[in-house]
């Protein structure tokens, strides 16, 4: 199962920096190419997909709503457990930004492996949230983090 489309709720989305702009755009590209996406009760439900997905930001939770042939659900996800990795990213997101302006390739790899070493770390709790609810590969979960990360969402 997989997802079809994705929109991401325009009231939620931050003022992004041209960077997180064009990595939203590459994340919801990549995600409709390639995507694991399997919600708890689509197959009792008698749909295979594929789901339309909108992402939001409501009641300081994040919104799964997902859509498909016979299927409907909304998901809510608490984002404490994020709010100290997503404070992390942010931070070492902006010096990799500033590394590419004048650092050097091997100091501009360094901060890129400690990037996505959290980046990696959120997928795997991202996951973990999801399990019971939504059974998503390792990739999907990194790309779904991007988009979290684009939601206003005050870290």
């Amino acid at each position: 199962m997989r997802i079809a489309r994705i929109d991401i709720d325009e009231a939620s989305l931050s003022a992004p920096s041209d960077q997180v702009e064009h990595e939203r755009k590459v994340a919801m590209f990549d995600l409709i190419e390639k995507n694991s996406f399997t919600p708890e009760g689509a197959a009792e439900a008698g749909s295979e997909g594929p789901f339309d997905l909108r992402l939001a930001y409501e009641d300081n939770r994040l919104v799964f709503d997902i859509t498909g042939p016979g299927f409907a659900r909304k998901i809510m996800l608490s984002l404490m457990p994020f709010k100290a990795m997503m404070r992390d990213y942010a931070m070492i997101c902006e010096s990799y930004y500033e590394a590419l302006k004048n650092a050097t390739p091997s100091q501009i790899e360094a901060i890129d492996m400690g990037r996505r070493g959290v980046h990696n770390e959120a997928a795997d709790l991202l996951t973990e949230r999801l399990k019971g609810k939504i059974e998503i590969d390792h990739e999907t979960a990194r790309r779904l983090f991007t988009l979290i990360n684009a939601l206003q969402i005050k870290p």
